[in-house]
């Protein structure tokens, strides 16, 4: 071969590898950005997990497994533990400060106890930058229904100016008194939204717990939206925040379970909501990370 015949040769050899080399690179860059938008969240729901679920995993570790897991939030935490949030740039969506479920406002002699409480950390959930405090109304214990909403007004009323001064929310979970909480009086989420319109003020709603009140009253999609047809109020403007559990069993909220997880978050958006969806399950797998990060994907829609 003469000289000009292997040059030749050379630069369309070095031309093939180039040309190789350039497809070898787009081929890593659009992998890359696939991956990159598999994992980017869609952004219609902020995402945050019940740390109490997943108590054998040290609070540093569990914030480092969530941020890239599209979580924003690791919530019902103290003071004590905010700042391990501030760390790896996660909130806590639903502070915990009274955590006596069945001590709640539904008793006037327990009024004292809670306001005194309540009057505490009010300032210190403002102070942190947080927003939502959580709070119960306690077990009837013989107490009607109707008394019970009396109480819980008369005592929430008195914590109002100051939650409105600092724009901090008080929140009341609704829990199920079926299967978990034995005669808890907030179990119903009809009695819920009359306590919201009797307080009336902007900084006292409801947490609705999907998983709860999937076991009391079914209907979740219906009780959110509402049903103009049926004369059915929707829920969605007494709600400042939710929680997730598989139903039965509060495991993973995948087709194990009854609840269509998907469909609910739809209808959560489709009602202008702006707040946080919580995973609140007990994973049953070994791998419980791989069982959380599930959850977030199911109700990223």
């Amino acid at each position: 071969m003469n000289t000009l015949s292997r040059r030749s040769a050379l630069k369309k050899i070095a031309g093939s590898a180039a040309a190789v080399t350039a497809v070898a690179s787009l081929s890593q860059r659009l992998q890359a950005a696939e991956e990159k938008m598999d994992t980017r969240m869609k952004g219609q729901i902020n995402h945050s997990v019940c740390k109490w679920c997943y108590g054998k995993i040290p609070l540093e570790d569990f914030c480092k497994a969530a941020k890239p897991m599209g979580l924003q939030s690791v919530e019902l935490l103290g003071p004590s533990e905010w700042p391990m949030l501030k760390k790896y740039d996660l909130t806590c969506a639903m502070a915990s400060g009274a955590d006596n479920i069945t001590f709640g406002f539904n008793r006037l002699e327990n009024h004292g106890k809670q306001v005194e409480v309540f009057t505490k950390m009010i300032p210190q959930v403002a102070d942190a930058g947080l927003t939502n405090l959580i709070c119960f109304s306690g077990n009837r214990n013989g107490m009607s229904d109707e008394q019970g909403l009396e109480n819980c007004t008369v005592g929430l009323k008195k914590l109002m100016s100051l939650a409105e001064k600092h724009k901090v929310t008080l929140v009341m979970e609704l829990l199920n008194s079926k299967i978990d909480h034995g005669d808890y009086m907030a179990d119903h989420t009809h009695w819920g939204v009359e306590l919201v319109k009797r307080v009336g003020s902007e900084r006292f709603k409801l947490l609705y717990d999907i998983y709860h009140m999937q076991i009391m009253e079914g209907d979740v999609i219906r009780t959110i939206k509402g049903d103009k047809g049926k004369k059915i109020e929707s829920a969605a403007p007494y709600i400042a925040h939710y929680h997730t559990g598989g139903v039965p069993g509060r495991a993973e909220i995948d087709d194990s379970q009854e609840l269509n997880y998907p469909a609910i978050m739809k209808a959560i958006i489709e009602t202008g909501f702006k707040g946080f969806v919580a995973q609140e399950f007990i994973p049953k797998r070994a791998d419980a990370l791989a069982s959380l990060k599930q959850g977030v994907n199911i109700c990223d829609v």
